[in-house]
């Protein structure tokens, strides 16, 4: 199987910390070189000196705050005028804080969407015109399972994630002819510091314990276990693979097998 991605180049978002950083990680393991996208400074120094450069990769980041769409745009225009375009790009933005639905204001849902939607779109446009030159692109959307069963509790969240599924599924059938796919990754319940916030708050509104609350959830998994950023990774890493050429336009769950649906 061809997970060969030497001469690659991936712009890898929310890439210091969690999915975004394991995702990073192994594509640099694969060969490829890295652009990270993220806010801290710093964070993105740290994550990039520690990319592997075992295939004599040039490893960079881009500092971008994707609550300024505008700014984003700027700031992949500049990128693109001094770098070759990337063939893989991996959308990834931390979700909104929980709550029901019925009680958020519209603005949660404008940012999120803003956040999510809009700078993964300006992203792509940015990108597909290098892919389609050279005949090879992956867009790797990580989203959640929530685009097949919603979450409780998590609204806003469920909603601006199916509109990022459909916006993702429509793309993949006009742009699968030039060689480019795009599918999405739809991690469980992961350990990291998103899911320790969503812990704390369960605990918080529930009244019970994090222990508590850690124990229901592991108990909804057939796993018995959280997912580890480096297994939702893995699933990112084939689809930006040769091997994966034929898959386009999915959406798969990497989630213990917890999605309540075929």
């Amino acid at each position: 199987m061809n997970l060969n991605l030497e001469g690659k180049s991936a712009l890898v978002c929310g890439s210091t910390q969690g999915i975004g950083k394991a995702i990073a990680e192994e594509l640099a393991h694969l060969g490829a070189s890295v652009t990270l996208v993220a806010r801290n400074i710093s964070k993105l120094q740290e994550v990039k000196a520690r990319l592997s450069t075992a295939h004599k990769q040039v490893h960079q980041y881009l500092q971008a705050d994707f609550s300024n769409p505008a700014e984003l745009k700027s700031k992949i225009e500049e990128y693109l005028k001094e770098n070759a375009s990337p063939e893989i790009l991996v959308n990834n933005t931390g979700g909104p804080a929980g709550g029901q639905i019925i009680d958020e204001p519209y603005a949660k849902f404008m940012d999120t969407m803003t956040a999510h939607l809009e700078c993964n779109h300006l992203l792509a446009q940015a990108l597909v015109p290098g892919m389609k030159e050279k005949a090879f692109g992956r867009i790797i959307n990580i989203i959640s399972t929530s685009v097949y069963v919603p979450i409780p509790g998590l609204g806003v969240s469920n909603t601006v994630r199916g509109a990022v599924a459909s916006w993702a599924k429509t793309l993949s059938l006009e742009l699968g002819q030039f060689g480019i796919t795009v599918n999405n990754v739809l991690p469980g319940f992961t350990d990291t510091v998103r899911l320790e916030g969503i812990v704390k708050s369960k605990a918080e509104k529930t009244g019970k314990t994090e222990e508590e609350v850690i124990t229901a959830m592991k108990m909804e998994t057939p796993a018995r276990r959280f997912g580890r950023a480096e297994e939702a990774a893995a699933a990112a890493a084939f689809l930006a693979s040769p091997a994966a050429a034929y898959v386009n336009g999915v959406s798969i769950p990497v989630d213990g097998g917890r999605t309540g649906c075929i």
